[in-house]
């Protein structure tokens, strides 16, 4: 069984931006978006690490953004492969996803 680092890894924010560090603060993943006009942002990226993968630290990501996207009052387009599929898993995220 794989052990769930995420617990033991900082979130951090830049423009446009949010990514996780190790405890030694190595970035092991991120997510980037761009705006699309005034009140919708795209997800245009998300990676995490080789050896970091599996453990649920792209997801963490993909919800950091839908928070943003709550808090700041805009919608969603899920433009990478990875936010396209996690849009359609997780039901939850339908009140930010741009139509």
């Amino acid at each position: 069984m794989k052990r769930r680092l995420y617990n033991f890894m900082q979130i951090k924010q830049e423009d446009h931006l949010f990514y996780m560090v190790d405890s030694d603060g190595n970035k092991v993943g991120e997510i980037t978006f761009v705006p699309d006009g005034e009140e919708r942002i795209i997800i245009d990226h998300t990676f995490v690490s080789p050896e970091h993968r599996g453990q649920g630290l792209a997801n963490k990501l993909v919800k950091e953004v839908v928070q943003y996207a709550r808090s700041n009052e805009k919608k969603i387009v899920p433009a990478c492969s990875f936010a396209q599929v996690e849009f359609q898993r997780v039901k939850d995220y339908s009140d930010v996803l741009a139509k």
